[in-house]
């Protein structure tokens, strides 16, 4: 596993894959299945891992964070570099901040909270996260006017924030003033774009955010790698054609739930068996996995086609 410091240019090493989280029908973590889906990533080029919100780690309690740290150890390749994430209370964001201290991870993401909280007590409470890990932390946008920019700003120049996952989800991606804000407050280099393959060519074309993460990679590794690799060539043709092929799965999780249709599309693929979610979350019923099926084999026989 990675664990250098982290610099802005990590952030371009590869597609940041954002995978689910397998788990035993007891709900304890099912490492070997877990394991899988990482060499199957590693095949396909992918060796960023951001474990948040497709891995379900809204509800994971402070007493099981130490297990989860330990598999993401044991199961991450030479050149793997693992994100965990913290959070989102601000209790759980602390507690966990101080069992990373001693871990080797280089960073952490921050997931987002919504209510109750303000965008001034957000601040405080990432800066109290970085101060208790030792190390700068990812922060997480997914909503309209999150953190302001000058705030993020200072974080940043604080040391606090490594770098920012956008993921304000727009009707027209090109289209966004409070992306454009954030730019100016602190440039592209630490900005990713964060909803996977739907809005990353706009975010790369029209803001230059030159780094996205992916939930769907985790079928389709090898296909995504190629999109990235078409928009550092200036291929912006086969970088649409190949976004394409993602879009059936992607249409299914905006439809039903990024987090559920992803966790259920690993297993469909036959990549690992995912086993059930952790509650306060639970998988697709019958109904939903023959709607969610011909799209995930469908990528993932285009994903195997391709290696």
């Amino acid at each position: 596993m990675l664990t250098a410091t982290v610099t802005p240019a990590d952030l371009q090493r590869s597609v940041i894959a954002v995978p689910p989280l397998a788990r035993r029908t007891d709900l304890t973590l099912a490492t070997e299945e877990n394991r899988k889906l990482v060499e199957d990533l590693a095949i396909g080029g992918v060796h960023t891992l951001l474990y948040g919100g497709n891995a379900n780690l809204y509800h994971v309690g402070v007493e099981d964070y130490p297990a989860l740290l330990e598999m993401l150890e044991a199961i991450a390749g030479e050149q793997t570099w693992m994100i965990p994430s913290i959070g989102p209370d601000y209790g759980r964001l602390i507690a966990q901040a101080r069992l990373l201290r001693d871990r080797r991870f280089p960073t952490a993401m921050v997931l987002p909270q919504g209510f109750p909280a303000t965008a001034t007590g957000i601040e405080t409470g990432i800066r109290h996260a970085a101060d208790t890990f030792g190390r700068p932390l990812i922060a997480y946008i997914k909503q309209e006017h999150y953190l302001p920019p000058e705030a993020l700003a200072g974080l940043i120049d604080a040391g606090a924030v490594l770098a920012v996952k956008y993921a304000v989800v727009r009707d027209d991606p090109t289209q966004d003033d409070y992306l454009r804000a954030l730019i100016e407050a602190i440039g592209t280099e630490r900005l990713v774009s964060g909803i996977g393959e739907r809005p990353a060519i706009d975010h790369w074309e029209t803001f230059g955010l030159n780094a996205f993460t992916s939930g769907s990679v985790c079928i389709a590794p090898t296909l995504s790698s190629g999109l990235r690799q078409s928009l550092i060539d200036g291929d912006i043709d086969t970088a649409w054609r190949l976004r394409e092929t993602f879009m059936p799965l992607e249409d299914q999780r905006d439809s039903l739930s990024p987090i559920r249709v992803m966790h259920d599309a690993v297993s469909l693929a036959g990549i690992a068996d995912m086993g059930p979610m952790l509650p306060l979350m639970s998988g697709l019923d019958d109904a939903q996995k023959r709607d969610v099926r011909p799209a995930v084999a469908a990528l993932r026989q285009a994903e195997i086609a391709a290696r």
